[in-house]
């Protein structure tokens, strides 16, 4: 099929090119000509495995372009995809300003039918939204062109995203038109061979189903924080604890891991477009509300550990932190922890010594020039002459490390109660058991 994909961030450059992969024709489209400069080039700008091999073959086989011109790719294309973000108001709610942008656009050059896709994330209704914005525009043009709106929200993980794409546990389509519904269960035939994975439903359906997804995730991941700090008061050992419920088919394990919180491009933003829905909708989000503050004062829990064991006052302390992104196998730090432990550090007078494995550039776009914050070329680096450790992501190189270096590498901290070198495990890697032996001074989340 002939399909244009209109945005190239996260979602868009990754589903276009997973379509090209499988042998349809992609124009991927964007204002922004050096991102489109840079993608022609095989330069891609977000990290994440798999992409830039995929990228490369596709444009070099002719099934991927890029291009600014969404005239001639609405031209080209029989569907098209609208995949730009939907950053947060300030109450809250979606902004869907990019959206309704791609729609005037595509119903100012359309000249035949075409099958309209909201990929990106968008609160309930927007597709009846853009179907009225398009047929005002079309009417306005004095022009009588069928159209279809559907719903086909994304569910990749940022650091799976090809796997997801591919081998997908479930494709919503959000269809109103039966005729719709039939040729995006064709476009998605080849990434559903082995079993039915499609499911067909109204477009508010679909619309409501990514934000359900997500807050039930984001939930779980509340869930598991507020109950480690109920460990930590009673002496239970919340590793155990989730290994217990885990087992249980109705819960399973994934997403019941403690740590410092939840961040990325997903969960915050949509919890608060939920939020905005209830209360549009003369709703009280009472469950959601608690989540999205749990997950706020879960981002301190490691800042006041590090308080307590240091006192409130941190000036002329450095911490070795390892690990920026809000999660691993990524660059993105939208609202990753690590910002907000970062700052609290800094402002209570500490030095940050901080390596990531891919998101160093975006930390020094974040943080700035700071005189109190360094970007170490390594993990080990990073712990030179520093007063204690913090792991805030658990990329796999953190996970086996060479302890006997660490200790060598780390100064003694002047303040600290016990002479050992300090971890503080915001993502409980390691276990006490063997910290204590290794001669650390350790702290994890919920457990003793």
């Amino acid at each position: 099929m002939n399909i244009a994909m209109v945005g190239t961030g996260y979602v868009g450059l990754v589903s276009g090119t997973c379509f090209a992969e499988m042998g349809n024709r992609v124009i991927c489209v964007d204002k922004d000509p050096r991102k489109i400069e840079m993608l022609k080039n095989n330069v891609v700008p977000i990290y994440e495995p798999g992409l830039k091999e995929l990228v490369e073959r596709n444009s070099r086989e002719g099934r991927l372009s890029f291009t600014t011109d969404i005239a001639e790719a609405v031209k080209d294309s029989q569907i098209i995809f609208i995949a730009v973000g939907t950053p947060p108001d300030e109450d809250g709610s979606a902004d869907l300003q990019y959206v309704l942008a791609v729609a005037k656009d595509i119903a100012n050059y359309m000249q035949d039918y075409k099958i309209i896709v909201d990929k990106s994330t968008v609160p309930v209704g927007t597709a009846d939204l853009v179907t009225s914005t398009i047929r005002g525009i079309l009417q306005n043009r004095g022009v009588d062109i069928d159209f279809d709106v559907v719903s086909n929200p994304e569910f990749l993980k940022e650091g799976a995203a090809i796997e997801d794409f591919m081998s997908p546990d479930r494709i919503i389509i959000g269809a109103d038109n039966p005729r719709a519904a039939e040729v995006l269960r064709e476009l998605y035939l080849s990434f559903n061979k082995v079993n039915d994975r499609i499911i067909i439903m109204s477009t508010r359906s679909a619309e409501m189903t990514k934000y359900a997804a997500n807050a039930m995730l984001a939930t779980k991941i509340s869930f598991i924080n507020e109950l480690s700090r109920l460990c930590e008061a009673t002496g239970a050992d919340i590793s155990e604890v989730r290994i217990g419920i885990g087992s249980d088919t109705r819960i399973g394990y994934k997403f019941i891991y403690p740590g410092v919180g939840y961040g990325g491009s997903c969960f915050p933003k949509d919890v608060k477009a939920l939020i905005h829905m209830f209360q549009k909708n003369s709703l009280n989000p009472q469950l959601l509300e608690a989540v999205e503050e749990i997950n706020k004062e879960q981002k301190m829990v490691l800042v006041d550990k590090i308080k307590k064991h240091f006192g409130d006052n941190l000036q002329g302390l450095t911490f070795a932190v390892w690990g920026l992104s809000f999660k691993p196998k990524t660059d993105d730090m939208r609202e990753a922890p690590s910002i907000t432990i970062i700052n609290a550090l800094v402002d209570a007078g500490a030095k940050i010594q901080a390596y990531d494995p891919a998101a160093i550039n975006e930390a020094k776009r974040i943080f700035g020039s700071q005189p109190n914050i360094y970007f170490a070329s390594d993990e080990y680096e990073a712990l030179k002459n520093a007063d204690a450790m913090l792991l805030l992501t658990e990329w796999n190189q953190f996970r086996y490390p060479d302890f006997e270096k660490i200790k060598a590498t780390l100064r003694q901290p002047v303040k600290a109660t016990l002479r050992q070198p300090v971890i503080f495990d915001g993502r409980n890697q390691y276990e006490p058991k063997t910290m204590k032996e290794l001669g650390f001074t350790y702290y994890s989340i919920g457990r003793a």
